[in-house]
């Protein structure tokens, strides 16, 4: 773990202070969960569940925002039980899937989400068109239901496929009215105006929160980053913390605090805990 400044520092005090009134979020692939090849076979760290119950008993709320769809992200990471042992303990997780489009929590406990995006189904049509002409046939395409992602890990040259696909695509995809959202070796297609940080702000709004943590890996977490980062101007106190990759550095100059993997945000987590109980004792 490593705090990227002195105001890196400064800031993790003050949240630990605001601990209660805090909110902390989280991204799935690549924070809670391993990036695996197979985006069907990650799973959430074993230490994650003890880790957020423990720190739910210390802030207000926590809440995973993910671009996987809800149910998918529920059955991988097992956060129906998580949730479980949250809710014993007083407190509530969220889930917020599909950038926000779906939502999830311990309390509710069912998915809400709207209809597919108008368009997406001809994107789709077009799309292994696009793929052969672009010499990236063999892509994992991953139907989400609200959005469809084109998986370029598994190619022989990710990161050359990833770079030949991304201008296409964010072309094909706007003439479908619809916008691409990048990540670790994956394109997104999904419809326009809902992103992680929309979810920032619902649940401040609905929470109202007095503090937020936002942990996440890559692109797709840029939104909720910036999103906090109105909050810290707005006088919330505030932590971000990038879990970092030799693959992805997007968010690294953004970030409070740098973590490795999964093992590093959990770690972090259980330091937060442990000082926000501290401070209460």
């Amino acid at each position: 773990m490593e705090f990227t400044s002195l105001t890196g520092e400064q800031r993790y005090a003050a949240l630990v202070r605001a601990a209660a009134d805090t909110v902390v979020g989280l991204d799935f692939d690549g924070t809670l969960a391993p990036i695996v090849d197979d985006p069907e076979k990650a799973r959430i760290h074993p230490d994650a569940d003890a880790v957020l119950v423990d720190l739910a008993t210390q802030v207000l709320a926590v809440a995973v925002v993910t671009g996987r769809p809800a149910r998918q992200a529920l059955d991988l990471g097992g956060l129906e039980e998580v949730g479980d042992d949250i809710d014993r303990a007083g407190k509530d997780l969220y889930l917020f899937g599909q950038y926000g489009n779906e939502r999830w929590s311990s309390h509710r406990r069912r998915v809400v989400g709207p209809r597919p995006p108008a368009g997406l189904a001809s994107f789709e049509r077009e799309l292994p068109r696009v793929l052969k002409r672009l010499e990236a046939p063999d892509a994992f395409v991953e139907d989400k239901g609200l959005a469809v992602a084109v998986h370029t890990r598994r190619l022989p040259d990710a990161d050359a496929a990833f770079a030949r696909l991304l201008p296409e695509l964010r072309e094909l995809a706007g003439r479908h009215d619809l916008v691409v959202e990048p990540g670790r070796s994956v394109i997104e297609v999904r419809s326009p105006g809902i992103h992680k940080g929309t979810a920032v702000t619902t649940l401040v709004e609905e929470l109202g929160a007095g503090g937020f943590v936002f942990a996440g890996d890559d692109l797709g977490d840029l939104e909720a980053f910036e999103a906090v980062r109105d909050l810290a101007r707005g006088g919330m106190p505030t932590l971000l913390v990038c879990s970092s990759s030799d693959e992805e550095s997007a968010l690294q100059n953004l970030a409070d605090v740098l973590v490795q993997g999964p093992d590093g945000v959990l770690e972090l987590l259980a330091m937060l805990t442990e000082d926000a109980r501290g401070l209460r004792a």
